[in-house]
């Protein structure tokens, strides 16, 4: 299985340089970019910068329920991270292993 970026020219760079060769960089809507990256069937994980994947919203979001292949992975971008990311990821882990690993706070 190979990986796929679907992100901003900074962020590319770095995955360029860590050997990764399918970086895309859209520059119109991305959510068109996304559907033919995904046709590929040897891809097996994704990953999207968070603006990115903010701007493809409930389709992406919606895909990412109903496929478990390839994974969707929302990074953060130069300008870091939002909370909302981390929550999904708690949901997609405790959806797969049954586990919730969000610490509660008492």
């Amino acid at each position: 299985m190979k990986i796929a970026v679907i992100s901003d020219k900074d962020t590319a760079v770095g995955f360029r340089l860590a050997g990764i060769h399918h970086v895309l960089i859209p520059t119109g809507q991305p959510f068109p970019v996304f559907q033919d990256l995904i046709g590929h069937k040897d891809i097996g994980i994704v990953f999207i910068t968070e603006p990115i994947a903010n701007q493809m919203g409930k389709p992406l979001k919606e895909y990412r329920l109903k496929n478990d292949l390839p994974l969707i992975v929302e990074i953060p971008d130069k300008k870091g991270h939002s909370k909302e990311q981390v929550d999904f990821i708690s949901h997609l882990i405790k959806r797969a292993v049954g586990v919730d690993i969000e610490k509660k706070e008492k």
